[in-house]
């Protein structure tokens, strides 16, 4: 009998093992660029397994190639202001200053107000970030910056606009890394940093998934630059978490508005979202 039970038990471990890695290769294959296509926009996306790994890419090559993280840097920029202390939580607030800061033609109404780290990284206020930046200082950015393993490093341009119009630069294959990184507490930041900087980065949520994310647009108010947006997240499932990147060359005022329909199909041809769309509670 004990022989029996050492013989079946591995078996069965075996065949446990076999259909986990079954159920989680049962992804459809895709063609991920028809729907860059049916938009008209040119880019990239990266999809990661958070499970085993899997990548799926569209235009590897441009996937490997870095860029200006823009907006998408509030999460390195969230994890640090936490981590470091100059943000104490969640409703770590900031008034605004016009006079030192005064508002652009082309900011969002909902930029021009006093702020809290929560409704800053909602409404991605740049003013917020660019001062809590500077409240963490060149010298302690830096050594978290470093920890993450974030893109290529470089905090050059001023500490208030590295990642806007200096010299940091991001590829998404990094971001998607980046992010199985954060979500599975591997950064050395704190399990609450962690747990509230998710509470925040949520952007849809249902009975049957939670889509978590951060967009970001480089060359935004910056007079004949090259435009950028990204949009790089992770959607939880039935126990899995799959992470994603997308970013794409912005020529119309559309092309914004494209970044979120694209990732919505393509997690949608995967099975990873149903078919309908289904009721949403939007993130507070």
């Amino acid at each position: 009998m004990h022989a029996f039970s050492r013989t079946v038990g591995p078996l069965l471990l075996l065949l446990a093992v076999q259909y986990a890695q079954a159920a989680q290769a049962a992804l459809p294959e895709v063609d991920i660029g028809a729907r860059f296509r049916e938009a008209g926009v040119e880019g990239t996306f990266v999809l990661l397994d958070g499970q085993s790994g899997e990548l799926r890419r569209h235009a590897p090559d441009r996937a490997a190639r870095r860029f200006l993280p823009a907006s998408t840097y509030k999460i390195p920029n969230t994890l640090v202001a936490l981590e470091s202390g100059v943000a104490g939580g969640k409703d770590f607030g900031l008034a605004w200053d016009s006079v030192r800061t005064p508002r652009q033609p082309w900011w969002p109404a909902a930029w021009a107000r006093d702020h809290t780290l929560e409704s800053a990284l909602k409404h991605s206020a740049v003013w917020y970030y660019q001062e809590v930046a500077r409240r963490v200082g060149p010298a302690r950015m830096q050594s978290y910056v470093d920890r993450f393993g974030y893109g290529n490093r470089d905090l050059s341009g001023g500490i208030d606009r590295f990642w806007l119009t200096g010299g940091l630069r991001i590829s998404a294959d990094e971001q998607a890394a980046f992010l199985r990184r954060f979500y599975f507490e591997k950064l050395g930041v704190s399990a609450r940093t962690t747990r509230l900087a998710k509470e925040m980065l949520v952007l849809e949520e249902t009975p049957d998934y939670r889509l978590s994310g951060k967009s970001g647009w480089a060359g935004l108010g910056e007079e004949g630059q090259p435009q950028l947006g990204w949009l790089v997240g992770y959607l939880e499932r039935k126990g899995e978490v799959h992470f994603f990147a997308l970013n794409l060359d912005i020529a119309r005022p559309q092309d914004a508005g494209a970044r979120m329909a694209i990732v919505k199909a393509v997690l949608r041809d995967h099975g990873l979202l149903p078919a309908q769309p289904q009721s949403v509670a939007a993130a507070k």
